[in-house]
């Protein structure tokens, strides 16, 4: 189970890098139809509408979404099979696998609108959601089933509800910018009809926002009785967002090189990643070791 757990985490975010390396490549539409890759053949053939290394990167894309297909699967029959069944394993691993099949629906609109920007963009948020699925079933599997309590102080836990909220703006506009830059995944496609200055400072004052709340949550989580395991969690995130700054602007002054461009969405799903571990370490289960911080309030485990 934990192997699974693990897995679930790994394989959604390399099939989000390897999107955007279909993305940055130029192959968005390498297999320009769906669900075969062309007509009459799902697997790619010599043909003089797409080159074959695109059609390669962009099919070897749609390969690795039946190894998360499998992965979630295999993590819902596990979770299944348990005994004693424990729901808080089977709801997440049930939406896993229905927000993997919905993203497969979404991959084939995304080809047959010609790679229309919004969609794309939902593309990607889905697969933010499918990250954050894993994030809880991988953090679940290691812990005993039960009632659980929040570990921190209620107004930390605000403030954990205002960051992760924050983020969800921040990885939207992202989305907003790369629809109304380059990078469209082919070169006919067109572009969000939107000012990418405009746009992309929109984004960064996100990011400051977001920045600002997670050094503020930081140094308060340091000064409460709060457990090790979030703390530890809140300086991840503190790094990961500082890094993921950075990227950002060397990315924007540099003219968008597509090396940075991945190593950013690299970087949104490490942060994602971090702000969802960090919202889940700030719990403790009650029949476990940990001693929940004095004045935090019982939640039943979701």
């Amino acid at each position: 189970m934990r192997r699974l757990g693990l897995a679930t985490v790994v394989t959604n975010v390399v099939i989000v890098i390897t999107g955007g390396a279909v993305r940055l490549t130029g192959s968005g539409l390498g297999c320009p139809d769906w669900p075969t890759c062309n007509e009459g053949s799902v697997v790619p053939v010599t043909s003089g509408e797409a080159a074959t290394l695109h059609q390669a990167i962009e099919f070897g894309n749609r390969l690795l979404a039946v190894v998360v297909l499998a992965v979630v699967v295999a993590a819902l029959v596990a979770a299944l099979r348990g005994r004693p069944r424990r729901a808080d394993l089977v709801r997440p691993a049930v939406l896993l696998l229905a927000g993997v099949v919905a993203q497969g629906v979404v991959g084939g609109i995304t080809v047959l609108t010609g790679l229309n920007p919004l969609i794309v963009a939902a593309h990607f948020l889905l697969s933010i959601a499918l990250i954050a699925a894993a994030v809880v079933f991988n953090h679940r599997v290691r812990r005993p089933g039960g009632t659980t309590r929040v570990a921190v102080r209620p107004q930390l836990r605000h403030a954990q509800r205002v960051l992760l909220a924050v983020l969800v703006v921040v990885l939207a506009l992202g989305t907003l910018v790369t629809a109304s830059g380059p990078h469209a995944g082919d070169p006919g496609t067109p572009r969000l009809r939107i000012d990418p200055e405009l746009i992309s400072r929109f984004h960064a004052d996100a990011v400051f926002l977001l920045l600002g709340l997670t050094i503020a949550l930081w140094f308060a989580l340091r000064a409460t009785d709060t457990p090790p395991p979030a703390r530890s969690a809140a300086t991840s995130l503190l790094v990961l967002v500082l890094a993921q700054g950075a990227i950002g602007y060397v990315q924007y002054f540099t003219g968008l090189p597509e090396i940075l461009v991945g190593a950013h969405l690299l970087g949104a799903c490490l942060v994602w990643i971090a702000a969802v571990s960090l919202w889940l370490q700030s719990t403790v289960t009650v029949d476990g070791p940990d001693v929940p911080a004095p004045g935090a309030a019982q939640v039943t485990a979701a």
